[in-house]
């Protein structure tokens, strides 16, 4: 390693993103645990990913909360917090802050006002850091894997490239209380929504493919947050046959663990694709923002990603779901 463990005690990582990207960094965090295993380790973020803390125990010792930055869209820059932001980090004085955020053009600056001993990460040419502690962002490849990159510039072995998404006690608890007529694998989950409209999928195929579960024999559970209603009520308004709504009535957790038991998931690819990919259940990921190769699931024999940006064509989606049938069933007789 470059560093060695007697020189870094607390780490940080500024990773102020959404559920999917943070969850592409969680096999360089294993690594990164594995190299420092006695290393404090505090993720800097937005504020839904304190979360993570209970979630990933094992890589997370601490939270800060990110209060945002002119630049950055992810939330409204908030002044007054971002000047308690900066005290606290004075006050933790880290050994090192690692920059996972992207390549840097706009938080690089920034980086180096935080008062660590040691900044990494990433840069081009644009945010060039003259340190042997950043890397040339990959502008190719799956996004785990150019957070693996970062490590392995850092001297920091790979402990592989799985994902992760652990299901916890409380996680069972709030699904048993939804007493769901299904059990494991009797049910396909259908997640239509997605933080921007221009990466959703039309309702209507998204009932389409509801539908042909349905007269395969399983049940439908459609979900999504409660800011997704108007695209999971506009779903299940197109459907021909009855659906479970779930839509606002689960937490990540509960989602987490419904997806890790069902049939299939069928989704736009955003957060809940990524749960799917870390607890291995077979998947149709439509992908709307033209980027499949970096967002989509590594294993493409259980997950299917289409690629809509390129190829519009519905058919693609029902020869997946096909593929995905016949091998499921095949397996199991």
């Amino acid at each position: 390693m470059i560093l060695s463990q007697n020189q870094i005690r607390k780490i940080a990582v500024f990773r102020a993103l959404q559920l999917g990207d943070l969850l592409n960094t969680i096999p360089a965090m294993r690594a990164l645990r594995q190299a420092y295993p006695h290393a404090r380790i505090t993720l800097i973020g937005l504020p839904w990913a304190a979360s993570l803390l209970q979630r990933f125990p094992d890589y997370f010792d601490d939270f800060i909360h990110f209060p945002g930055y002119p630049g950055l869209p992810e939330q409204p820059f908030d002044e007054t917090g971002f000047a308690c932001f900066t005290n606290r980090m004075k006050e933790e004085q880290f050994d090192l802050l690692l920059q996972m955020q992207g390549n840097g053009t706009v938080v690089n600056p920034l980086m180096h006002q935080l008062y660590a001993r040691h900044v990494a990460g990433f840069h081009n040419a644009d945010s060039h850091v003259n340190s042997p502690l950043f890397a040339n962002y990959p502008n190719e490849g799956p996004e785990l894997k150019r957070h693996l990159h970062l490590m392995q510039h850092l001297g920091i072995t790979a402990q592989g490239s799985h994902m992760e998404f652990p299901v916890l006690p409380e996680d069972e608890a709030e699904v048993k209380k939804l007493y769901l007529p299904v059990m494991e694998r009797s049910y396909v989950i259908v997640h239509p929504g997605s933080r921007g409209a221009w990466r959703q999928w039309p309702p209507h195929y998204f009932a389409f493919a509801a539908d042909s579960c349905i007269e395969k024999g399983y049940t439908v559970i459609v979900t999504g947050t409660k800011d997704e209603r108007d695209i999971t009520r506009e779903v299940l308004k197109c459907m021909r046959h009855p659906a479970i709504d779930l839509t606002g009535k689960t937490s990540l957790g509960a989602i987490g663990l419904l997806i890790r038991d069902a049939y299939m998931l069928i989704a736009n690819c955003t957060g809940v694709s990524h749960i799917a990919s870390a607890t291995e259940t077979p998947s149709v990921i439509i992908s709307m923002d033209g980027e499949p190769e970096r967002w989509g699931p590594l294993n493409r024999n259980i997950h299917k990603v289409i690629d809509w940006t390129r190829e519009p064509h519905a058919d693609l989606v029902w020869q997946a779901l096909e593929t995905l049938f016949n091998r499921q069933h095949a397996a199991t007789a």
